[in-house]
Protein backbone atom coordinates (compact mmCIF):
# COMPACT_ATOMS: atom_id res chain seq x y z
CA UNK A 1 0.00 0.00 0.00
CA UNK A 2 1.25 3.47 -0.92
CA UNK A 3 1.72 5.90 1.96
CA UNK A 4 1.76 9.64 1.34
CA UNK A 5 1.53 12.80 3.39
CA UNK A 6 -1.06 15.56 3.60
CA UNK A 7 -0.27 18.99 4.96
CA UNK A 8 -1.55 22.57 5.19
CA UNK A 9 1.05 24.91 3.69
CA UNK A 10 1.19 28.61 4.56
CA UNK A 11 3.54 31.58 4.36
CA UNK A 12 4.85 30.66 7.80
CA UNK A 13 5.28 26.92 7.24
CA UNK A 14 7.99 24.85 5.59
CA UNK A 15 8.54 25.51 1.87
CA UNK A 16 6.65 22.93 -0.17
CA UNK A 17 9.78 22.28 -2.25
CA UNK A 18 11.74 21.35 0.87
CA UNK A 19 9.10 19.04 2.31
CA UNK A 20 8.33 17.43 -1.07
CA UNK A 21 11.96 16.62 -1.78
CA UNK A 22 12.50 15.12 1.68
CA UNK A 23 9.24 13.16 1.58
CA UNK A 24 10.33 11.52 -1.66
CA UNK A 25 13.76 10.69 -0.21
CA UNK A 26 12.14 9.06 2.82
CA UNK A 27 9.94 6.83 0.65
CA UNK A 28 6.58 8.56 0.83
CA UNK A 29 4.56 8.00 -2.32
CA UNK A 30 2.51 11.18 -2.53
CA UNK A 31 1.96 14.73 -1.30
CA UNK A 32 -1.53 16.17 -0.85
CA UNK A 33 -2.47 19.80 -0.23
CA UNK A 34 -5.91 21.34 0.39
CA UNK A 35 -7.79 24.31 -0.98
CA UNK A 36 -9.71 27.22 0.49
CA UNK A 37 -9.47 30.24 -1.76
CA UNK A 38 -10.89 32.49 0.93
CA UNK A 39 -12.36 32.14 4.42
CA UNK A 40 -15.34 34.36 5.28
CA UNK A 41 -14.79 36.58 8.32
CA UNK A 42 -18.38 35.95 9.40
CA UNK A 43 -19.65 32.41 8.99
CA UNK A 44 -22.49 30.51 10.57
CA UNK A 45 -21.41 27.16 9.13
CA UNK A 46 -19.76 24.91 11.75
CA UNK A 47 -16.54 23.10 10.90
CA UNK A 48 -17.29 19.36 10.73
CA UNK A 49 -13.88 18.43 12.14
CA UNK A 50 -14.57 19.25 15.80
CA UNK A 51 -17.33 19.22 18.38
CA UNK A 52 -17.30 23.00 18.87
CA UNK A 53 -17.49 23.68 15.12
CA UNK A 54 -14.81 26.35 15.24
CA UNK A 55 -12.89 26.65 11.97
CA UNK A 56 -9.10 26.46 12.53
CA UNK A 57 -7.25 29.65 11.63
CA UNK A 58 -4.92 27.76 9.30
CA UNK A 59 -7.84 27.33 6.89
CA UNK A 60 -7.56 31.02 6.10
CA UNK A 61 -3.79 30.85 5.66
CA UNK A 62 -3.23 28.08 3.15
CA UNK A 63 -1.60 28.61 -0.23
CA UNK A 64 -3.01 27.84 -3.67
CA UNK A 65 -2.69 24.08 -4.22
CA UNK A 66 -1.80 24.17 -7.91
CA UNK A 67 1.00 26.68 -7.51
CA UNK A 68 2.34 24.71 -4.54
CA UNK A 69 2.21 21.37 -6.35
CA UNK A 70 3.81 22.90 -9.43
CA UNK A 71 6.74 23.99 -7.24
CA UNK A 72 6.93 20.52 -5.69
CA UNK A 73 6.96 18.85 -9.10
CA UNK A 74 10.13 20.70 -10.07
CA UNK A 75 12.18 19.17 -7.24
CA UNK A 76 10.84 15.60 -7.33
CA UNK A 77 10.70 12.78 -9.86
CA UNK A 78 8.49 10.02 -8.40
CA UNK A 79 6.30 11.71 -5.79
CA UNK A 80 2.62 11.80 -6.78
CA UNK A 81 1.07 15.24 -6.36
CA UNK A 82 -2.53 15.58 -5.27
CA UNK A 83 -5.19 18.07 -4.34
CA UNK A 84 -6.76 17.09 -1.09
CA UNK A 85 -9.18 18.46 -2.02
CA UNK A 86 -9.90 20.89 -4.86
CA UNK A 87 -13.22 22.70 -4.36
CA UNK A 88 -14.61 22.25 -7.84
CA UNK A 89 -17.79 24.41 -7.59
CA UNK A 90 -15.58 27.40 -6.74
CA UNK A 91 -13.62 27.18 -10.01
CA UNK A 92 -14.32 27.59 -13.71
CA UNK A 93 -13.84 24.18 -15.36
CA UNK A 94 -12.28 25.65 -18.51
CA UNK A 95 -9.50 27.19 -16.45
CA UNK A 96 -9.30 24.26 -14.04
CA UNK A 97 -8.93 21.73 -16.86
CA UNK A 98 -5.91 23.65 -18.16
CA UNK A 99 -4.34 23.86 -14.70
CA UNK A 100 -4.76 20.13 -14.14
CA UNK A 101 -3.41 19.25 -17.57
CA UNK A 102 -0.46 21.61 -17.23
CA UNK A 103 0.70 20.30 -13.87
CA UNK A 104 0.24 16.72 -15.10
CA UNK A 105 2.33 17.53 -18.18
CA UNK A 106 5.16 19.17 -16.22
CA UNK A 107 5.19 16.41 -13.57
CA UNK A 108 5.21 13.73 -16.28
CA UNK A 109 1.95 12.15 -15.21
CA UNK A 110 2.12 12.39 -11.43
CA UNK A 111 -0.97 14.48 -10.66
CA UNK A 112 -3.87 13.06 -8.63
CA UNK A 113 -7.10 15.08 -8.83
CA UNK A 114 -8.76 14.88 -5.43
CA UNK A 115 -12.05 16.76 -5.58
CA UNK A 116 -14.90 17.84 -3.36
CA UNK A 117 -17.91 20.10 -3.34
CA UNK A 118 -17.19 21.92 -0.09
CA UNK A 119 -18.89 22.21 3.30
CA UNK A 120 -18.67 25.97 3.94
CA UNK A 121 -21.79 27.56 2.46
CA UNK A 122 -20.58 31.15 2.79
CA UNK A 123 -17.35 30.37 0.94
CA UNK A 124 -19.16 28.62 -1.89
CA UNK A 125 -21.62 31.51 -2.21
CA UNK A 126 -18.84 34.10 -2.35
CA UNK A 127 -16.95 32.11 -4.98
CA UNK A 128 -20.03 31.75 -7.20
CA UNK A 129 -21.02 28.16 -6.56
CA UNK A 130 -24.53 26.77 -6.07
CA UNK A 131 -24.20 25.36 -2.55
CA UNK A 132 -27.58 23.64 -2.47
CA UNK A 133 -26.75 21.76 -5.68
CA UNK A 134 -22.97 21.72 -5.43
CA UNK A 135 -22.56 18.06 -6.28
CA UNK A 136 -24.69 18.41 -9.41
CA UNK A 137 -22.48 21.36 -10.34
CA UNK A 138 -19.35 19.32 -9.58
CA UNK A 139 -20.56 16.47 -11.78
CA UNK A 140 -21.06 18.83 -14.73
CA UNK A 141 -17.64 20.40 -14.19
CA UNK A 142 -15.91 17.00 -14.22
CA UNK A 143 -17.78 15.86 -17.33
CA UNK A 144 -16.89 19.13 -19.05
CA UNK A 145 -13.24 18.77 -18.08
CA UNK A 146 -13.13 15.24 -19.41
CA UNK A 147 -14.20 16.60 -22.76
CA UNK A 148 -11.47 19.24 -22.59
CA UNK A 149 -8.84 16.62 -21.68
CA UNK A 150 -9.76 14.00 -24.26
CA UNK A 151 -11.01 15.71 -27.42
CA UNK A 152 -9.46 18.15 -29.87
CA UNK A 153 -12.57 20.26 -30.43
CA UNK A 154 -14.19 20.15 -27.02
CA UNK A 155 -17.71 21.23 -26.18
CA UNK A 156 -20.15 20.79 -23.33
CA UNK A 157 -23.78 21.75 -22.87
CA UNK A 158 -25.26 21.57 -19.40
CA UNK A 159 -27.13 23.58 -16.81
CA UNK A 160 -24.11 25.11 -15.11
CA UNK A 161 -21.57 25.04 -17.92
CA UNK A 162 -22.30 25.53 -21.59
CA UNK A 163 -19.64 26.20 -24.19
CA UNK A 164 -19.28 25.69 -27.96
CA UNK A 165 -16.36 23.79 -29.54
CA UNK A 166 -13.07 25.08 -28.15
CA UNK A 167 -9.40 24.12 -28.17
CA UNK A 168 -7.91 23.39 -24.77
CA UNK A 169 -4.25 22.46 -24.60
CA UNK A 170 -1.90 21.09 -23.38
CA UNK A 171 -3.42 17.70 -22.80
CA UNK A 172 -2.58 15.78 -19.63
CA UNK A 173 0.28 13.27 -19.67
CA UNK A 174 -1.92 10.56 -18.14
CA UNK A 175 -4.42 9.05 -20.53
CA UNK A 176 -7.25 9.58 -20.74
CA UNK A 177 -6.72 11.99 -17.83
CA UNK A 178 -5.41 12.08 -14.24
CA UNK A 179 -7.41 10.01 -11.76
CA UNK A 180 -10.42 11.81 -10.28
CA UNK A 181 -10.85 10.93 -6.61
CA UNK A 182 -14.02 12.01 -4.82
CA UNK A 183 -13.73 13.07 -1.21
CA UNK A 184 -16.35 12.92 1.49
CA UNK A 185 -18.91 10.64 3.11
CA UNK A 186 -22.08 11.95 1.47
CA UNK A 187 -24.81 9.37 1.04
CA UNK A 188 -24.42 9.34 -2.75
CA UNK A 189 -20.62 9.40 -2.86
CA UNK A 190 -20.28 5.81 -4.04
CA UNK A 191 -22.76 6.27 -6.89
CA UNK A 192 -20.86 9.37 -7.95
CA UNK A 193 -17.52 7.61 -7.85
CA UNK A 194 -18.78 4.78 -10.04
CA UNK A 195 -20.45 7.18 -12.48
CA UNK A 196 -17.63 9.67 -13.13
CA UNK A 197 -14.75 9.06 -10.73
CA UNK A 198 -11.70 6.85 -10.42
CA UNK A 199 -11.59 6.57 -6.66
CA UNK A 200 -12.91 7.44 -3.23
CA UNK A 201 -10.93 9.65 -0.84
CA UNK A 202 -12.60 9.65 2.59
CA UNK A 203 -11.37 11.62 5.60
CA UNK A 204 -11.89 10.91 9.31
CA UNK A 205 -12.96 7.30 8.73
CA UNK A 206 -12.41 4.00 10.51
CA UNK A 207 -11.24 0.71 8.98
CA UNK A 208 -14.83 -0.51 9.27
CA UNK A 209 -16.00 2.49 7.21
CA UNK A 210 -13.43 1.61 4.56
CA UNK A 211 -14.48 -2.04 4.52
CA UNK A 212 -18.12 -1.11 4.02
CA UNK A 213 -17.19 1.45 1.39
CA UNK A 214 -15.11 -1.06 -0.56
CA UNK A 215 -18.01 -3.53 -0.56
CA UNK A 216 -20.48 -0.90 -1.75
CA UNK A 217 -18.15 0.32 -4.50
CA UNK A 218 -17.63 -3.24 -5.71
CA UNK A 219 -21.38 -3.85 -5.74
CA UNK A 220 -22.19 -0.68 -7.66
CA UNK A 221 -19.31 -1.14 -10.09
CA UNK A 222 -20.46 -4.66 -10.94
CA UNK A 223 -24.01 -3.41 -11.49
CA UNK A 224 -22.70 -0.68 -13.80
CA UNK A 225 -20.55 -3.10 -15.79
CA UNK A 226 -17.38 -1.56 -14.49
CA UNK A 227 -14.32 -3.39 -13.17
CA UNK A 228 -14.25 -2.82 -9.38
CA UNK A 229 -10.45 -2.88 -9.51
CA UNK A 230 -10.55 0.29 -11.59
CA UNK A 231 -11.73 2.17 -8.50
CA UNK A 232 -9.16 2.99 -5.84
CA UNK A 233 -9.56 4.02 -2.22
CA UNK A 234 -7.22 6.69 -0.83
CA UNK A 235 -7.79 7.13 2.92
CA UNK A 236 -6.99 10.70 3.79
CA UNK A 237 -5.54 12.52 6.79
CA UNK A 238 -4.63 9.60 9.04
CA UNK A 239 -2.22 9.28 11.96
CA UNK A 240 1.26 7.92 11.34
CA UNK A 241 0.57 4.57 12.98
CA UNK A 242 1.86 1.40 11.30
CA UNK A 243 -0.78 -0.84 12.87
CA UNK A 244 -3.61 1.49 11.89
CA UNK A 245 -2.38 1.68 8.31
CA UNK A 246 -2.13 -2.09 8.13
CA UNK A 247 -5.73 -2.38 9.31
CA UNK A 248 -6.84 0.13 6.70
CA UNK A 249 -5.04 -1.85 4.01
CA UNK A 250 -6.77 -5.04 5.12
CA UNK A 251 -10.09 -3.19 4.98
CA UNK A 252 -9.55 -2.35 1.31
CA UNK A 253 -7.52 0.85 1.15
CA UNK A 254 -5.08 1.12 -1.76
CA UNK A 255 -3.25 4.12 -0.34
CA UNK A 256 -3.21 6.36 2.72
CA UNK A 257 -2.11 9.92 3.42
CA UNK A 258 -0.81 10.64 6.92
CA UNK A 259 -1.02 14.12 8.43
CA UNK A 260 2.01 16.37 8.68
CA UNK A 261 1.15 19.31 10.93
CA UNK A 262 1.78 22.86 9.75
CA UNK A 263 5.19 23.89 11.09
CA UNK A 264 8.45 25.68 10.35
CA UNK A 265 11.10 23.95 8.26
CA UNK A 266 13.09 22.42 11.11
CA UNK A 267 9.98 21.26 12.95
CA UNK A 268 8.32 19.89 9.82
CA UNK A 269 11.37 17.95 8.68
CA UNK A 270 11.87 16.51 12.15
CA UNK A 271 8.22 15.43 12.23
CA UNK A 272 8.53 13.94 8.75
CA UNK A 273 11.50 11.83 9.84
CA UNK A 274 9.55 10.51 12.83
CA UNK A 275 6.56 9.76 10.66
CA UNK A 276 8.69 7.75 8.27
CA UNK A 277 10.08 5.73 11.15
CA UNK A 278 6.53 5.11 12.38
CA UNK A 279 5.06 3.84 9.11
CA UNK A 280 7.88 2.16 7.15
Amino acid sequence: MDIGISTFLTDYSVDVAVVARRAEELGFASLWVPEHSILPVNSGTPWPGSADGKIPKVYADIVDPFVALGRASAVTTTLKLGTGICLVPERNPLLLAKEVATIDMYSKGRFQFGIGAGWLREETDIMGGDFAHRWAQTREAILAMKQLWTTVESEYHGKYYDFPPVYSFPGPAQKPHPPVLLGGMAKNVFKRVVEYGDGWMPNRVTPEDVKKGRAKLDELADAAGRDPKSIQIMVFGQQADRDLLKTLEEAGADSVAVRLETASEDEALNSLEKMAEAVF
